[in-house]
C-alpha cells in the first residue's frame, strides 16, 4: 500500500459528462472525505463551537457552521470571523483539542459508500483519498470505519498548513500515483473546492449530491457529472 502524505440527469451518469472531451470508463478515483465518504457534521461543528467559545463567541444554530465542512480550517476562521493570523492559529489549535479524540468520531459513513468502494476495488480501480483534512486525522477516520482497506494512496493536508488547499493536495497526490494519462482519473467530492481543485490539475470531476454542497454550487463550479447516490459511481469505471 502506498502512503502519501449541468442541470443534467443523475441517472446513468456515464452518459452525462458535459463540456468535457473526457469519457468514461475511468481507471482511478480520487475521493474527498468530509461530505463525500462520511458525514462529519456533528464532530466538525462541535469542534468549531468549542474553539469559538474560547473567544467568547456563541453560535445559535449548528447549521451556521456547515460552511466549515470542506474548505481548509484556517481559511474558514479567517473568512467567517475575520480572525487575523494569530487568532486563526489559536482557533485551529483549540479546534484540534476537541476534534482529536472526540469530534473525529462524531461522524458516520454515508449509506452505500462501503459497498461502492468494495465494487470499485473488485473492478481493479485505483482508489485514492484527496482531502484537506490533516493526514493523521483522515487515516484514523478511515481506520475507524473500516474503509482504509479500499485505498491505495492517501493525499491529505499537512498539520502545519503547508499543504491544505485541495488543488495542492491533488497535485502532490498525482505526483505520488504517477499516472501520466489524467483523462482516466476522476475526482469525486461534494464542495466547489473539490471541483476547482480537480480542474486546476486537469482532471474531470463528479459532484455528489448527498454532501454539503448544493446542486447549484457544484454546477457553478464546473462539475462534469452530478451523482445522487454512491452506486452510480461504479458505472463510471
Amino acid at each position: 500500500m502506498q502512503i502519501t502524505h449541468c442541470d443534467f440527469p443523475e441517472t446513468d451518469p456515464g452518459k452525462n459528462i458535459m463540456n468535457s472531451r473526457r469519457k468514461p470508463p475511468f481507471r482511478c478515483c480520487l475521493f474527498d472525505l468530509d461530505g463525500t465518504l462520511t458525514d462529519p457534521g456533528v464532530g466538525i461543528t462541535n469542534s468549531v463551537m468549542y474553539a469559538l467559545r474560547k473567544f467568547g463567541i456563541e453560535v445559535a444554530e449548528r447549521s451556521e457552521l456547515y460552511s466549515f465542512i470542506g474548505p481548509p480550517l484556517a481559511d474558514s476562521f479567517r473568512k467567517q470571523y475575520g480572525f487575523d493570523e494569530e487568532r486563526t492559529n489559536q482557533a485551529v489549535a483549540y479546534y484540534r483539542e476537541y476534534f482529536r479524540d472526540r469530534g473525529i468520531f462524531e461522524n458516520e459513513v454515508y449509506p452505500g459508500i462501503s459497498e461502492a468502494l468494495r465494487e470499485l476495488r473488485q473492478k481493479g480501480v485505483t482508489i485514492a483519498l484527496a482531502t484537506s483534512k490533516p493526514y493523521e486525522f483522515a487515516v484514523r477516520i478511515l481506520e475507524h470505519f473500516s474503509l482504509i482497506q479500499y485505498f491505495d494512496y492517501f493525499g491529505a493536508a499537512t498539520m502545519d498548513g503547508r499543504i491544505s488547499r485541495k488543488a495542492d493536495v491533488i497535485a502532490h497526490l498525482l505526483d505520488e500515483i504517477g499516472i501520466a494519462d489524467r483523462d482516466g482519473i476522476l475526482m469525486v467530492g461534494d464542495r466547489n473546492q473539490d471541483i476547482a481543485g480537480a480542474a486546476a490539475n486537469g482532471l474531470p470531476s463528479a459532484g455528489v449530491l448527498w454532501g454539503y454542497g448544493s446542486r447549484e454550487e457544484l454546477r457553478d463550479a464546473g462539475a462534469d457529472i452530478l451523482i445522487s447516490k454512491p452506486a452510480e459511481l461504479v458505472g463510471l469505471f
